[in-house]
């Protein structure tokens, strides 16, 4: 008998009677609708990507600091009017792809409230019920815009809870935890295709194409992150400096080496500065912090809404202070180059709080002198 046929018999035999069965798997198989119902996710996320053009890279004229150039990043014009859009839609692909969300799925997210606004904009896009954990001090206009897109809202008195309530929340309605606290930079494609990517392909064709500096402040750290892995990864020479809320645990984590750092306050610039060192916080890609105090962020903020004529947000305060401090250290060492940070949402959001002149009394803030400090280093005439 050859080996050929041999084989070909052992192959037609009966199985033999062992008594036990062959496979323990007696569920059914899964059908198409879930597979379907992905597909039209993943569609309807990659849309929203591609339609818009990207956001504005707009140039701000200050004469007096000759030869430095000052760039802001608007990401105000998103959809649903923050950096943070971007954000939403790559956690919600994450979680996705990585086979945690499935149609009807309820989604969850502990936010200060931007990112829970682009969330349940997703969320109602997708059809998924929505429901953000967030501090009671939270903006009534970010509130208001969470349940514009369906989304539901649970406070908590203070910052340190929201983790807890959020994991608490998705384990009671059987539902997904985004966290956007550890995910936000793993969710995002550092290489490609993201907001540093953007920067750098805007600048090409300006006079100083590759910035001295990027300044971005940290709320979950990872658009800092992205930015940093990016600038490695295409071997600039820019450096980037991250600017941190007063009552905010990154800058002592970054200049103690401790990632366990904590701060017992809640950040008072919505957005940004965190209780604790977020997972997403990739201090090894930061190149130097800075702590800005609340007032000065404000200052800031106020300062440049009168510059281009609309209202900014205070996180984009804190970013336009590191920029003008560094702007002073350049100037100071005789230095010309470029310096990019971000608009990281628009101040309409924050007319019943930091332009509101008696919440701002109440909440002990007087912006006035560092506004005049900040307008005189912008005309020349002193340094920060």
């Amino acid at each position: 008998m050859t080996t050929m046929h041999a084989a070909t018999q052992a192959l037609s035999a009966p199985l033999p009677r062992t008594g036990q069965p062959l496979c323990l798997d007696f569920t059914p198989l899964p059908g198409r609708a879930r597979c379907r119902w992905i597909e039209r996710a993943i569609g309807i996320l990659e849309s929203d990507a591609a339609c818009p053009s990207d956001t504005p890279l707009r140039k701000l004229e200050v004469p007096a600091l000759s030869g430095i150039d000052i760039y802001l990043k608007d990401e105000s014009v998103h959809p649903t009017g923050s950096l943070k859009h971007r954000v939403a839609r790559s956690l919600l692909l994450f979680a996705i792809c990585n086979g945690r969300i499935a149609e009807g799925t309820p989604v969850i997210e502990a936010s200060s409230g931007s990112t829970a606004v682009s969330e349940a904009y997703f969320c109602r896009l997708l059809g998924l019920p929505f429901f953000a954990v967030m501090p009671r001090a939270t903006s009534a206009e970010k509130v208001a815009a969470i349940a514009l897109y369906g989304g539901q809202c649970h406070f908590v008195d203070s910052p340190q809870e929201i983790y807890a309530e959020a994991a608490g929340l998705a384990a009671r309605l059987g539902g997904v935890y985004l966290d956007q606290f550890t995910y936000a930079e793993r969710a995002t494609d550092w290489r490609t295709g993201n907001i540093a990517q953007s920067i750098f392909e805007q600048m090409r064709r300006e006079r100083h194409p590759v910035p001295e500096w990027i300044v971005m402040s940290a709320g979950t750290g990872g658009t800092a992150s992205t930015i940093g892995r990016y600038i490695r990864y295409r071997h600039l020479q820019t450096r980037l400096c991250v600017p941190d809320a007063e009552h905010s645990a990154f800058y002592d984590g970054f200049v103690r080496h401790c990632p366990t750092a904590t701060c017992r306050r809640g950040s008072r610039i919505e957005g940004i500065g965190r209780p604790r060192v977020e997972p997403s916080f990739i201090a090894d890609v930061v190149d130097h912090m800075i702590k800005v105090p609340d007032v000065s962020s404000l200052a800031a903020m106020k300062v440049l809404s009168r510059r281009l004529g609309r209202p900014v947000g205070g996180s984009t305060g804190t970013n336009f202070f590191g920029l003008c401090w560094l702007a002073a250290r350049m100037r100071e060492a005789g230095q010309t180059g470029s310096l990019v940070t971000l608009i990281c949402d628009s101040g309409e959001r924050y007319r019943n709080t930091y332009y509101d002149e008696g919440w701002m009394r109440q909440a002990g803030f007087d912006t006035g002198p560092q506004e005049a400090a900040i307008e005189a280093f912008l005309q020349g005439r002193a340094t920060l």
